[in-house]
């Protein structure tokens, strides 16, 4: 019985980084052979992939709310498996996760950008969305292969990997039962129902603000100070798996903009005195972020150079190796796609977009080509930038790299003679391409990450990741014109589109001769060269420029919770299995509050009226949430720091 136990728990360095010598063995050996992609798991996974676009792309325009997949496609693919009695389904939970994951990172990339060629008064067909969507996924996923071993490999336990890191929970906590199982439900259930009463009946004010009080609120109005703080249960568990460091770094962004340029702009310019800090914020602080995250994206290219280089020698070496090299000796938990299947996919992707931006988009050879050239260029280079921002903060800033695209794409459009409505078009469908590539990218390093915890074949989940892929491009691209033509996307109860919203009003005055916030993008940019001479991680700080404040500060809440919880004792192995226990309640949170969060979109898009809008925006119900929130703390701090040494 303690046998098998130990076969189905994460091994002790799984989080952490591996001495000299050390070597990390998953849970699932190399010399197994774990059952993985059968027919259940397959169908499964396409089952996730076609619902959770639908929803995804569904609520996501409706109510303005992106949700990631991956979290309740694994606690729906474990409760499936118990309920259905099946026995050792670790492997093939991982194939199932891994295609219906699919479904949110395709739908992020469609509709940050697409619907803004409804927006913008431009026609947009079924073959132009299914096509962006489906080549921008097939580009991220094959370069992203070469940087698998890379990430999450040698950079073992150098970066928090959140989100994967609670998606390995439940999996694990799922096949393993007992206590640990037992954990994670009750942390799940608390903080499911924690962020249910919050999101659907508005019990208490999600976002504590400080206009809580008199003075707050005039400081907000006269001095365009406020700070801002997102109270709910995920977030929180999100900061206290990325750990304090780099959410003292993330937040650090955030100070800077909200407590210096805002307050700045807001006291020397006489048109944003009239505006609220958020306003600023928007206008002034997230084109600053823009500016750093392309910066911070240029710098970790060049850093990254060596690997880049290493992956391209390796694929040269590989094509031009007839015999195909030792490939068949590489172990069965570090065996990808063989390099020449990439490029040979790759190259047949390229060839694809040309003829499509060719034949179903300019109609011009040298256009054409350009285009083609900005999509591989941009994707290729930032493809580890994605890859790296999910790795440390979990949440990928696609949108601001999808912004730089559309602000280089119009740039390069223009010049060649490309503007006006044509230019528009081809514009939001170069970024559309790019914006899901880099989606693609940035959720397939979690999909892979949770497959080296856990022992998975990465050749399986890779091969498998392109079927999620064309089920959830033709799914978003059905259910983008199913609304537009019940919805719409401007007018009166239009769809929200907020992403989408933002880049139609980026691009217009681009290709119609308005003004662009250069000098802003400028600053960011050399703020984080600055950031960099000096050692401070300049993504991890765009990045808390770009987010808002009230979703960065509760991860510095979560940081110091891990710090504490883990350096109480003198005991430094009572204090690991207190982190680990705290670990697995945060895991609960994070997978508790992504669930609830899709029953209470799926509830507010039925117009289900059961929100309490007077109380949710009165001065009573904020007090209320900044209780409740003191609540969960304490609950997590008191019910980690119970942990004993031998669990």
């Amino acid at each position: 019985m303690e046998q098998q136990k130990k076969k189905i728990s994460l091994p002790d360095n799984a989080y952490r980084e591996l001495k000299a010598g050390e070597e990390y063995k998953p849970l699932m050996p190399a010399e197994s052979s774990p059952a993985e992609v059968t027919p259940y798991s397959v169908g499964m996974g396409v089952l996730m992939a076609i619902v959770f676009s639908a929803a995804a792309a569904f609520l996501g325009l409706k109510v303005g709310q992106v949700f990631e997949a991956a979290i309740p496609i694994a606690i729906i693919a474990v409760g499936v498996g118990t309920a259905l009695g099946k026995k050792n389904m670790l492997g093939q939970n991982v194939i199932i996760q891994s295609i219906g994951a699919s479904s949110g990172v395709i739908v992020a990339g469609a509709i940050f950008t697409l619907p803004a060629l409804y927006i913008l008064g431009l026609d947009a067909h079924f073959y132009q969305i299914f096509l962006s969507s489906l080549l921008g996924g097939i580009l991220g996923i094959v370069l992203l292969i070469p940087f698998r071993k890379y990430f999450v490999k040698e950079m073992h336990g150098k970066y928090p990997f959140p989100e994967a890191t609670a998606t390995t929970e439940v999996l694990v906590s799922g096949e393993k039962g007992g206590n640990q199982a037992k954990l994670l439900a009750i942390a799940g259930l608390i903080g499911g129902l924690y962020d249910f009463a919050i999101s659907t009946f508005g019990a208490w004010t999600e976002v504590v603000s400080t206009r809580i009080c008199a003075f707050g609120a005039m400081c907000a109005d006269k001095f365009k100070v406020v700070f801002s703080l997102n109270t709910g249960a995920a977030v929180l568990g999100l900061g206290y798996i990325i750990g304090l460091k780099y959410a003292v770094i993330i937040t650090a962004g955030s100070c800077l903009v909200w407590f210096l340029i805002v307050p700045l702009i807001g006291a020397v310019s006489p048109e944003a005195a009239a505006l609220t800090p958020e306003n600023i914020f928007t206008d002034y602080g997230r084109p600053i972020g823009i500016g750093g995250i392309a910066m911070a994206g240029l710098i970790g290219i060049i850093r990254q150079a060596g690997i880049i280089r290493q992956a391209v020698g390796l694929a040269v070496s590989e094509l031009t190796n007839k015999k195909g090299g030792a490939a068949t000796t590489v172990e069965r938990t570090q065996r990808d796609i063989p390099m020449k299947t990439i490029l040979t996919v790759l190259i047949a992707a390229l060839i694809t977009t040309l003829v499509f931006f060719h034949f179903g988009l300019l109609g011009n050879g040298l256009q054409s080509i350009v285009a083609l050239l900005i999509v591989f260029v941009i994707a290729f280079l930032f493809t580890t930038v994605a890859a790296n921002a999910i790795a440390i903060v979990g949440s990928n800033p696609v949108s601001g790299m999808t912004l730089m695209t559309l602000i280089l794409s119009s740039l390069v459009l223009v010049a060649i003679g490309l503007n006006g409505s044509e230019g528009m078009t081809a514009a939001l469908i170069i970024g559309g391409v790019v914006c899901t590539a880099l989606s693609m990218a940035g959720g397939f390093i979690t999909d892979l990450k949770i497959g080296y915890w856990l022992g998975t074949t990465p050749k399986k989940q890779e091969g498998w990741k392109f079927l999620g892929t064309f089920v959830s491009a033709a799914t978003v691209a059905g259910v983008m014109l199913v609304l537009n033509d019940t919805y719409g996307f401007t007018g009166e109860n239009a769809l929200v589109a907020p992403q989408a919203n933002a880049m139609a009003a980026v691009i217009q005055p681009l290709m119609t001769g308005g003004s662009t916030p250069w000098i802003l993008y400028f600053m960011g940019a050399i703020l984080a060269l600055v950031l960099t001479a000096i050692g401070v991680p300049a993504l991890a700080f765009s990045l808390g420029m770009f987010i808002p404040m009230y979703l960065n500060a509760p991860l510095v809440v979560g940081g110091l919770i891990a710090w504490f919880v883990s350096s109480r004792s003198k005991d430094e192995a009572l204090n690991k299995a207190r982190f680990d226990r705290g670990t697995l309640i945060a895991s609960g949170f994070i997978a508790g509050g992504a669930l609830m969060g899709v029953i209470s979109a799926v509830l507010k898009f039925a117009g289900a009226e059961w929100y309490l809008t007077e109380w949710a925006a009165s001065n009573g119900a904020e007090w209320l949430g900044l209780a409740m929130y003191i609540i969960l703390i304490a609950y997590m701090a008191w019910h980690t720091m119970k942990a004993k040494k031998e669990e």
